[in-house]
Formats: structure tokens, C-alpha cells, sequence
């Protein structure tokens, strides 16, 4: 790797930068006569948010993000105004971690699509691993370097947290309700917007 050691903000990708869930349900009313249940914003997990097994929850995120419909996801929140500032004006740079797909044509569109949104020398490392493929490989290397890892999926932050990196959980309104990790979410800072996790790195009000 070739950046500047201590600059380095790990970050997941969906539901973190760019805004999966809007797009996926966008995609599921086109290609699925699935639709999501009145409690689904209470729910992380697709299959529990459209009633169905989760290996057909697995085939549906799988299929969506191995479409050209991948490469157009809008950011998340004001994510584009805050990973820019902490890349210009403090020298951050972002090595992104996401259990999207490892399919090359998926993953090429994704990184136009971080490149296009975000702009080009933000993200200096961009891994893609399998659907819903579990991260600890890929944060071992970063271990005990105590850098800022953003993620929504509560576990996912307390691997982090376990290989010695600083995480911080990105709310949406099923956070508080991802089975078994309440209360974790008392123990490792949160934020509803990017302003929070700038404001919270920088110790500055923005």
C-alpha cells in the first residue's frame, strides 16, 4: 500500500457512501413481484424485509448487484461534501471494503461509480468480496493501526473493533434492531450523517 500511514479511513461501501437500499428496491419492483413488508425499514436483512428464505434473499442481492444498475447508486446523505473534505482538506484517503460481489465486471462498475460520485485519488483501495462475505480477512491486515473504520452492519464494526481499529456505526432506523447487537451501539460512536463522522475524526464543527 502506498499512502500516508495514519491517514487512512476504512469504510464499507453500501448503506455507508453509496445508497443500496433505495436502488435495490427500485430494482426488485422492475424485476420481482416481491414486495417489501409494511415492518421492512425495522429490518436489516433482505429476507426478513420481503418475507422470504434467505438463500432467495441471497439470490436477489446477488442478482441486483451483478446488474448494471450497480454502477448508478446515488451517495448516501451529504457522504460526497464530508469524504471530500476529509480527503482535501486534512489527507485522507479511503480504502473501501465491501461484500457487494467479486465478480470483475461488478466490481469495475463499482469503482466508476465511487469514482464518478466521489472523484478520482479519494479512493486509494477499493476491495470487493463475495455477497455478504464476512470482512475479518480482509480488516486483518489493518490490525491494531487504530484506524477509523465506517460501517452500518454492527458486526461488521465490532470485528474492527476486535482487530483494533476504531469503528463507527452509520444509523439508518433498523441499526438499533440488528438481533443481538444492541447493545454494542452504547459502546462504539455513531452517526446519522457524514458532518457527524467528519466532526467526530477532525474534532471540528463543520
Amino acid at each position: 500500500m502506498n499512502s500516508n500511514i495514519g491517514n487512512i479511513i476504512l469504510t464499507d461501501c453500501d448503506g455507508v457512501l453509496l445508497n443500496w437500499e433505495h436502488s435495490f428496491a427500485q430494482f426488485m419492483k422492475t424485476y420481482s413481484d416481491l414486495k417489501r413488508l409494511p415492518d421492512a425499514d425495522k429490518h436489516y436483512n433482505i429476507a426478513t424485509q420481503y418475507g422470504i428464505s434467505k438463500t432467495e434473499g441471497k439470490y436477489w442481492a446477488e442478482r441486483f448487484n451483478t446488474s448494471a444498475a450497480i454502477g448508478s447508486l446515488p451517495p448516501l446523505r451529504d457522504a460526497v461534501k464530508y469524504v471530500r473534505k476529509l480527503h482535501e482538506e486534512h489527507g485522507y484517503v479511503f480504502h473501501c471494503i465491501t461484500s457487494m460481489t467479486d465478480d470483475k465486471y461488478a466490481v469495475k462498475l463499482r469503482v466508476e461509480n465511487l469514482e464518478r460520485v466521489f472523484g478520482k485519488g479519494i479512493f486509494e483501495r477499493i476491495v470487493c468480496l463475495p455477497v455478504g462475505a464476512d470482512k475479518t480477512d480482509a480488516l486483518f491486515e489493518y490490525k491494531d493501526s487504530d484506524y477509523y473504520w465506517i460501517e452500518d452492519k454492527v458486526a461488521n464494526a465490532m470485528v474492527g473493533l476486535d482487530l483494533g481499529l476504531e469503528p463507527i456505526i452509520v444509523e439508518h432506523v433498523n441499526t438499533a434492531n440488528q438481533e443481538a447487537h444492541k447493545p454494542i451501539l452504547d459502546n462504539i460512536p455513531t452517526a446519522v450523517k457524514w458532518k457527524d463522522i467528519y466532526n467526530h475524526i477532525t474534532g471540528e464543527e463543520s
